[in-house]
């Protein structure tokens, strides 16, 4: 298992949490996503390392955005 933790920016409500989790949650091998709404933090956790570049993907399909 492996864990990451990523700052999301933009997310305003459960709504947004929603629909971040959904996008996150597409990539092959991801097996949980856990959202801080106040903070933006999301945590990625999976069967093997996850690529960034994938995560921001999802975050930007999603309607948001990775932060730096």
């Amino acid at each position: 298992m492996t864990t990451s933790t990523y700052t999301v920016t933009g997310m305003t409500c459960e709504h947004c949490v929603g629909a971040v989790k959904e996008e996150v949650g597409r990539i092959p091998g991801v097996t949980e996503v856990a959202i801080d709404l106040p903070t933006g933090q999301v945590t990625v956790t999976s069967d093997g390392p996850v690529g960034t570049e994938d995560v921001r993907a999802k975050v930007d399909e999603a309607g948001y955005e990775l932060a730096s």
